[in-house]
């Protein structure tokens, strides 16, 4: 099963910095046994969102030629939990280059309160090796609300 974590694109700088949402809803599947009773958005899954975010930024910045992939996480710092029902402002931010892996920053909040802080790095890889570029075009577009959906 694919994950699309990222359910809007708010604002970005091309090459520079993204930010985004990802919607928490109950009826997500990773939910069920995360935890019983106790349904929390898994970090693992927010981390993802995030490396998502830097593909989608990678992505803009290349007219869909070019996204990232994860590779090691640097440093990674949780401070509490999103639950079912909350919107996770998602930022990421290109920091450079390093030993030809792409570095980024990245946040994640609820209500202005920070959940995860992230440095991460990966490397850059040509998006038709992986995804239809123009499919990934048309998603964009939807994500940033720069399209008639019929």
């Amino acid at each position: 099963m694919r994950y699309l974590l990222v359910d809007r694109v708010t604002s970005w700088e091309s090459g520079v910095s993204m930010e985004g949402v990802k919607n928490v809803t109950m009826s997500e599947d990773f939910l069920e046994y995360h935890f019983p009773r106790f349904p929390v958005m898994p970090g693992s899954m927010i981390l993802e969102a995030l490396v998502q975010l830097s593909g989608w930024l990678e992505a803009a910045g290349s007219e869909c030629g070019r996204w990232f992939l994860l590779e090691r996480v640097e440093t990674i710092k949780y401070y509490g939990f999103a639950l079912p029902g909350d919107q996770i402002e998602l930022r990421v931010e290109a920091v450079g280059e390093e030993e030809g892996r792409s570095l980024y920053k990245g946040a994640a909040s609820v209500s202005g309160e920070r959940k995860v802080a992230v440095e991460f790095s990966g490397r850059v890889v040509d998006l038709k090796d992986y995804e239809d570029p123009e499919e990934q075009a048309h998603l964009f577009r939807v994500l940033t609300r720069d399209v008639e959906i019929s």
